[in-house]
């Protein structure tokens, strides 16, 4: 047939380009959308502190998140269960925070926590030293008295029938006096792992405020019931509120802590943050809404190998102002309110407002409710943090400023959209993560086409253990337009291993150069 003949063409005018270069790509929909999220506003801290962060940041070439969120919870620690922050006579709130951060292995975390906790641990030493000379007192006294009732109780116990009586009640008095004796327990600011009873008595031991602050997440394990096999959250839940906690010890009274202030200041994986969400009454017993969360981009891959040493002269001043409050703040034994100007007032009276309407039904804050509930209180707390470390030696004499309110606000905000982050995540379908993981691959390595068992060999086998794994990340992916499945090919006779399946990818992953 000649291949002008009219009949080799016929119908050929009717073709589309979907006949000829296969189906046309849709506009694919984005993977739950995870936007942007913001950086620690570090300039919202007063000026010695924020140099520490930066300084610190630049250092170890991590996201200035973790400093910033460390720093926030070392002023804490100095301050917690010392100094509270009173709202128009309405509420009042402890200044002591929960905070983690979420960053991956290798982020130089442990390095971070050092260089921001070294004033505490030499502020705690140097407590330990001060109170040495009254802990050996009381040691001695308590011996003393001991002895002095064991005495007694012999002698009461030889007494002739006259002298019973007297002998008895004095070895009574000799021995409540004993039992009365307490050497106080050497003084400690940061704990680490720890468990819940045992956080417990060190709060009883410590006058009612401990911290823990670490670059690993172990605590969370712990309160899903690593030793005891139960959740285990009452503690860390009075703890973060101030409610009265109750210590029961074997052969002695109950203790009865009246305010108790925990700090956290914690670095985990991302993972964690994840798993925590699973903890079972984490959310309905409100623990998930007590920290506040940040969840920076990593680094690695991106750091300057040639950093900016922290300057000495930032480590001094930091060193000094926050070894001053953590020891002046040791020695107290009542609480003093920290106040509002009426300007710092107005301040956050407006941030209320604005959390009040987006906490409705149909509001930005609705997924998070449980959270947002305590954004403003953990607002007035961080301006609590900031007016401290603004006037590290008097701030107690002094209101909070609208200065130092708003710049709480802009924390406030900051941890916000860290919140609606991790809850999203936390409840997201698994599917989510594992397609986010394959489309970052695909988008990477520019892949046009590839076939199952290529992509399997490419993916990191701590996600995707077996090749099945892949089947829901890929019929996620394909759901939303992102890549579609090749018709496979005809079957042979010769029988074997069918082929495995072949899909190609959208073009915006392979755009044009």
């Amino acid at each position: 047939m000649s291949p002008h003949d009219p009949e080799l063409w016929a119908g050929f005018e009717e073709m589309t380009a979907e006949d000829v270069a296969g189906p046309v790509w849709d506009e694919p929909v984005p993977l739950n959308p995870r936007g942007q999220l913001p950086g620690f506003p570090v300039d919202a801290l007063p000026d010695w502190l924020a140099a520490m962060t930066a300084g610190v940041a630049e250092e170890t070439q991590t996201p200035i998140d973790l400093a910033g969120c460390l720093a926030l919870a070392v002023i804490g620690t100095a301050a917690g269960g010392r100094l509270t922050v009173t709202v128009r006579g309405q509420w009042s709130e402890p200044v002591n925070l929960y905070t983690a951060v979420a960053l991956p292995p290798g982020n130089r975390k442990s390095a971070v926590f050092g260089l921001m906790t070294k004033p505490l641990l030499a502020a705690e030493k140097a407590l330990i030293d001060l109170t040495a000379p009254q802990r050996a007192e009381a040691a001695a006294s308590a011996r003393i008295a001991k002895a002095a009732a064991e005495r007694a109780e012999k002698l009461a116990a030889n007494a002739d029938a006259e002298k019973l009586a007297g002998l008895t009640a004095q070895a009574v008095s000799l021995a409540e006096a004993a039992e009365r004796a307490v050497v106080p327990a050497e003084p400690q600011l940061v704990a680490d792992d720890v468990t819940a009873e045992s956080l417990t008595s060190l709060l009883a031991q410590q006058e009612g405020r401990i911290a823990i602050l670490s670059p690993e997440g172990e605590i969370f394990e712990i309160i899903a019931g690593r030793y005891s096999g139960v959740p285990n959250m009452g503690i860390f839940l009075k703890g973060h509120a101030g409610d009265m906690a109750r210590v029961n010890r074997q052969a002695r009274d109950a203790q009865y802590i009246e305010n108790p202030a925990i700090t956290m200041g914690l670095a985990v994986q991302p993972d964690v943050l994840d798993a925590i969400g699973q903890i079972k009454g984490a959310d309905g017993r409100g623990l998930l809404a007590r920290f506040l969360y940040s969840k920076p981009e990593s680094l690695v891959g991106y750091r300057n190998l040639t950093p900016e040493l922290l300057s000495p002269d930032t480590a001094g001043t930091y060193a000094q102002n926050l070894g001053r409050l953590a020891l002046t703040l040791a020695g107290w034994t009542e609480t003093a309110a920290l106040t509002l100007t009426p300007e710092a007032d107005a301040v956050l009276l407006a941030y209320q407002r604005v959390t009040e309407s987006r906490l409705r039904k149909d509001g930005s804050l609705a997924p998070i409710v449980n959270w947002a509930s305590k954004r403003d209180g953990a607002v007035a707390r961080i301006a609590g943090l900031l007016h401290l470390a603004a006037h590290p030696e008097d701030a107690w004499t002094r209101p909070i400023t609208a200065k130092t309110m708003a710049a709480a606000t802009r924390l406030g905000d900051y941890f916000t959209a860290h919140a609606l982050d991790v809850f999203n995540a936390m409840k997201a379908d698994p599917a989510q993560e594992a397609a986010h993981t394959v489309l970052t691959h695909l988008t990477e390595t520019r892949t046009a086409t590839f076939t199952k068992r290529d992509l399997f060999r490419a993916m990191p086998r701590s996600e995707f253990p077996a090749m099945g794994d892949l089947d829901p990340a890929l019929n996620l992916l394909e759901e939303h337009g992102w890549v579609r499945q090749q018709p496979p090919p005809p079957r042979t006779t010769r029988g074997g291993r069918p082929p495995s399946p072949r899909y190609e990818t959208h073009p915006r992953i392979t755009p044009a150069a």
